[in-house]
């Protein structure tokens, strides 16, 4: 298990719908309180899902489990408006879990996946009735959801990312694999 393998999985990603993937350290992924604020007050997931705050890990939490790591990977998707954004989310999104559990398999046993934005696996999330999560397997928080700046976090790793004016502009994605 050694750098080679992780270029490896990051070719792979990219076959398989990454736009770009690159081996980090962690210490370049940011952690900061307020990104959790924008959760709270301006997404309206907030509290509704299993992989929402306040059920994900707070800033400090994620900060100390960044810290038990030395490699990670950085996924980025460019998604252009197209009717079927949603479903390419979706591929990718699972995509990045599978690729989670190839590398568990290989021996990476801490391999983790961060995604973006909400849980969509589920029209209603099970959470509000306090029922378990339907996809406990497949589903996971987004980086933000743990509080981490995904700007900065891009930013730092030489990635491209800007607000956006307009939801038919081009977003760029990101997602975080833990490796170790």
């Amino acid at each position: 298990m050694n750098d080679l393998d992780l270029k490896e999985y990051c070719m792979q990603a990219v076959e398989r719908g990454a736009t770009h993937a690159k081996q980090i350290h962690p210490t370049t992924v940011i952690t900061e309180p307020w990104v959790r604020l924008k959760c709270r007050f301006g997404c309206p997931s907030y509290d509704r899902g299993y992989c929402c705050p306040p059920h994900t890990p707070t800033p400090e939490q994620m900060r100390a489990t960044l810290d038990t790591y030395h490699r990670a990977i950085l996924f980025h998707m460019e998604a252009p408006e197209a009717p079927d954004r949603g479903k390419r989310f979706k591929k990718y999104f699972e995509m990045l879990t599978d690729l989670e559990g190839e590398m568990f398999k290989d021996g990476y046993y801490k391999a983790l996946v961060f995604l973006a934005g909400p849980c969509f696996l589920c029209k209603d999330c099970a959470r509000p009735q306090g029922d378990p999560c339907n996809f406990g397997g497949r589903a996971r928080p987004s980086m933000e959801a743990c509080g981490i700046d995904v700007y900065q976090t891009a930013r730092n790793n030489g990635f491209f990312i800007e607000t956006l004016s307009e939801k038919t502009q081009t977003q760029n994605v990101y997602c975080l694999m833990l490796v170790d």
